[in-house]
């Protein structure tokens, strides 16, 4: 598939078996779907629903609980928006992102670590493209895999390096795109780790975290591509709803960017 440009976040609720769940799943999916129409609404070209609410996360697989409810989530939002739907299963279960891909009809996963290793506040994650791919090709080979790289919350090993492990990630491990973040959760990526990247691998590179109206010319000068969800957010709070003037501001701004970036 045709890798989408804007894409906005849709960070669910607490799902049923993790910590702060309450018992509603119907409101955690009705918000998910009123964010959803509302990133339509303000002309994204692309959602990506994730289990943000879930903290603390898994390192790698979730139960099964988080997977049925994910899925929940997914078939509706799917049923209210035509835009295509993307899935993070957090922290890393790519199988399970791609299992719910192939059950709903989403087009793309997002995947924090597909190669190499990064320390996260889960511990070690490491990259599982082999088993990835694999699954992929076998159960939903429609679907687009994007890769994160450094990804935020973690730090890499000693010793590896941003443009290898980007090579790498692409050649080795099959990711149709890149995702570059900041540190954390809101952050944006220094211009310098951009520009790093740019151009050195055939696939899009889409920022992942920290873009704001004012920073968009500036990182779509090395970069494709956002995915957004603090900033469009009701007074820019991360689990707050989404705010439909700073969703359509953020669209607006970045169609301009686009623009002046040709």
């Amino acid at each position: 598939m045709k890798i989408p440009r804007l894409i906005g976040v849709v960070h669910l609720g607490p799902l049923p078996g993790s910590p702060r769940y309450d018992w509603d799943l119907e409101a955690v999916i009705e918000a998910a779907v009123a964010d959803a129409a509302t990133l339509a609404a303000a002309d994204f070209e692309a959602v990506i629903v994730e289990n943000f609410g879930d903290a603390p996360f898994f390192s790698d697989q979730v139960p099964a609980a988080t997977v049925a409810g994910l899925t929940a989530a997914v078939v509706a939002v799917g049923r209210e928006i035509s835009l295509p739907v993307g899935v993070n299963v957090l922290r890393n279960d790519a199988g399970a992102a791609l299992a719910i891909a192939a059950a709903t009809g989403a087009s793309f996963i997002r995947v924090n670590v597909l190669a190499g290793m990064m320390i996260t506040d889960q511990g070690p994650i490491v990259g599982r493209a082999a088993e990835v791919q694999r699954l992929r090709a076998s159960l939903a080979p429609e679907v687009a895999v994007l890769a994160d790289v450094f990804v935020k919350h973690a730090v890499p090993p000693p010793g590896l390096d941003i443009r290898q492990v980007a090579i790498d990630t692409v050649e080795r491990g099959l990711a149709d795109a890149l995702v570059v973040t900041g540190p954390a959760t809101g952050a944006p990526p220094g211009l310098a780790k951009l520009a790093e990247l740019a151009g050195l691998v055939e696939v899009p590179i889409l920022v992942g975290s920290g873009a704001e109206p004012a920073s968009l010319e500036s990182l779509l000068g090395s970069a494709d591509g956002v995915i957004v969800g603090t900033s469009i957010k009701q007074d820019g709070v991360v689990t707050r709803r989404v705010d439909p003037d700073r969703a359509t501001a953020f669209a607006q701004a970045f169609r301009k960017a686009i623009a002046r970036n040709r």
